[in-house]
């Protein structure tokens, strides 16, 4: 990593048009197990939004990336230890993961929302409607008596699952699994009554399966910044300066050339990149 940092420090300084023309290689680590952002084909090949956006990213700043698939309870370990140089597998940019690691700035920004199974009746919280995304939580009051007991599945080691740590943990049990697939397979087992997580996750990996039939969102959308953070960014280790910046230089670029856009409606029909 110390040559592609040199590189990239001399390519920050000049721009990006003036990058090394033998591109040096930035190893990118992601999960592979989280559509439609990163996810792994019917022939093994790794696909999804986090992907081409690295890739485009990569072309950008004129150097070529290789991914390495790890799973998400390792993935900022094995950042500091230096097993990749850099993340991009839908992380959020919050206060406590950049007390370890630093962040591009955001690329994305989606909110989280719980699923019930059709019927089932949970409130999540009072008076307030299925279409509404809450930015403070503070500004509503949660059906204490409506989820008392309630089993919830979530990912361990994610935003959702310290979000209802913080504001459930008192009311539901919480259950957490090591990826997204195993909390949708127990939902649809009927071992969990909700699972929460990223709303577009939950939407594309769950609600437009067969296994997601006969299941629905309940309650708001959620983007509190205490918990959900800024966006989702790119995380590098804290020292490396000239490819954080090589890379949120490249996020300006893609963005105002248009090939952000592109690549955004090959999987979503809002704005996946959320308000400036």
């Amino acid at each position: 990593m110390r040559n592609v940092a040199l590189a990239l420090t001399a390519a920050v300084a000049l721009g990006l048009a003036t990058a090394p023309a033998s591109a040096e290689t930035v190893r990118i680590g992601t999960e592979g197990a989280y559509p439609p952002f990163n996810f792994m084909d019917e022939n093994g090949q790794l696909q999804g939004f986090d992907v081409d956006i690295a890739q485009a990213l990569c072309e950008a700043a004129e150097f070529e990336c290789e991914f390495i698939i790890q799973d998400w309870d390792g993935i900022i370990p094995g950042l500091l230890a230096e097993k990749y140089d850099a993340i991009v597998a839908s992380m959020s940019i919050t206060e406590e993961r950049k007390q370890v690691v630093d962040f591009t700035n955001k690329y994305y920004q989606t909110p989280a929302k719980f699923v019930q199974r059709k019927g089932a009746g949970h409130v999540i919280a009072e008076g307030v409607s299925a279409d509404e995304t809450i930015g403070n939580v503070d500004e509503i009051t949660f059906d204490t008596d409506g989820l008392d007991g309630v089993v919830v599945g979530v990912q361990s080691a994610t935003i959702h699952e310290a979000f209802l740590q913080d504001n459930f943990g008192d009311l539901v049990e919480i259950r957490s699994y090591g990826s997204q697939e195993e909390a949708n397979l127990d939902m649809a087992a009927g071992r969990v009554d909700l699972l929460l997580a990223d709303s577009i996750v939950l939407d594309e990996s769950f609600l437009q399966t067969d296994d997601g039939a006969d299941y629905e969102f309940v309650g708001p959308g959620f983007t509190d910044a205490r918990w959900f953070g800024t966006g989702v960014g790119v995380a590098v280790r804290q020292e490396d300066d000239a490819l954080r910046e090589a890379f949120n230089a490249a996020i300006e670029k893609i963005r105002a050339d248009g090939t952000y856009q592109q690549i955004a409606d090959q999987y979503f029909d809002f704005d996946v990149y959320g308000a400036e």
